[in-house]
């Protein structure tokens, strides 16, 4: 017997459509979370199919591509670009934007996403992820422009993450609340196992690279002596070096995750786009929020694909008093 309360992600899509909607948005993110279990399938087998290590690549960013990078990358891109749902991609591993070839119809949206994020933890088997993002294009008569793709996080219309852990899960939100899903191995099936999610009022967490805390300017390493020295609530720290997993760990029992600008990385790590911008929007529909240390990461309108932003992200109150200490630099 099937207990009656399980719901699978392809009825829960489903079920919260809209009756105006024309199922595009749900065929994109059920496309996700169809890539998520190839992807998952791949990460768990990884080290018996020799796709471990490095691909002697150079993506845009500068960083040597590993094997799963490339994989991930591909998986997405083969499930999605000719669906015709979208009219552009964006990759943290490609140069340029993904157009639809010609032969192909062209959709309504632009997907961005970092196909495997926390990659440089991949040979260890530590936890790793995917971060995606959906707008709606801005002229629905071309296929895709840059206007496209550079939009303001505020103008997202869905986003989310994979992560592939202890279990894989797929948690996004579509403008109604955070949801998260769980991979069921035995069924193949992604089951709906968080519903609802929100930063608990009492965070527990502070992730930030203490490695680069002696290069930080007063004010910041000042906001994390203050987050060290909270009594109440009292935080921990916990940094795994995968951003998703931060974020993820801080979602579910409350804190914040943090990668400022410093003398070496002065616009700090994380990409605004395809990174810092759906993480915010999720933090924001949870109840928190994201900032670059003076304004909303929402509101900050892209000037490249991989333009790179400082973020704070979690609780709104800790993330409120990241401002307070940043805007004391000026």
């Amino acid at each position: 017997m099937i207990d009656s309360k399980i719901i699978t992600i392809e009825r829960f899509l489903l079920d919260t459509q809209p009756d105006y909607a024309r199922g595009e948005l749900t065929g994109i993110l059920y496309d996700l979370a169809l890539a998520a279990k190839i992807i998952a399938a791949q990460t768990r087998r990884a080290g018996l199919l020799g796709i471990l290590g490095f691909a002697d690549n150079i993506n845009i960013q500068g960083e040597e591509q590993h094997k799963l990078d490339v994989f991930a990358d591909d998986v997405i891109i083969r499930l999605t670009q000719r669906s015709g749902r979208l009219c552009a991609l964006v990759s943290e591993e490609r140069e340029d934007r993904i157009t639809i070839p010609p032969q192909y119809k062209k959709g309504s949206y632009i997907l961005v996403f970092d196909p495997l994020d926390g990659s440089s933890n991949i040979d260890t088997n530590i936890s790793i992820g995917t971060i995606f993002g959906i707008y709606r294009t801005l002229d629905e008569s071309k296929r895709g422009c840059l206007e496209d793709c550079l939009q303001p996080g505020k103008n997202l219309v869905a986003a989310g993450y994979m992560l592939y852990g202890t279990s894989t899960m797929m948690v996004y939100s579509a403008g109604k609340g955070v949801h998260g899903f769980t991979l069921d191995p035995s069924w193949g099936e992604f089951i709906l196992s968080h519903e609802n999610i929100r930063f608990p009022d009492t965070p527990a967490y502070f992730s930030f690279n203490h490695a680069i805390t002696n290069r930080l300017s007063p004010s910041l390493t000042a906001y994390i002596n203050w987050l060290r020295n909270l009594q109440s609530p009292i935080l921990t720290h916990r940094y795994v070096g995968s951003m998703v997993a931060d974020f993820h760990r801080n979602l579910i029992h409350g804190g914040v995750f943090g990668y400022p600008s410093s003398p070496t990385k002065p616009n700090g790590k994380i990409r605004l786009l395809y990174e810092a911008a759906p993480l915010a929007y999720l933090a924001e529909q949870a109840g928190g929020h994201g900032s670059d240390g003076q304004q909303s990461l929402l509101e900050i309108v892209p000037t490249d694909i991989h333009q790179r932003v400082p973020v704070f992200i979690g609780n709104r109150f800790l993330v409120e008093k990241a401002q307070v200490f940043v805007s004391s630099e000026e």
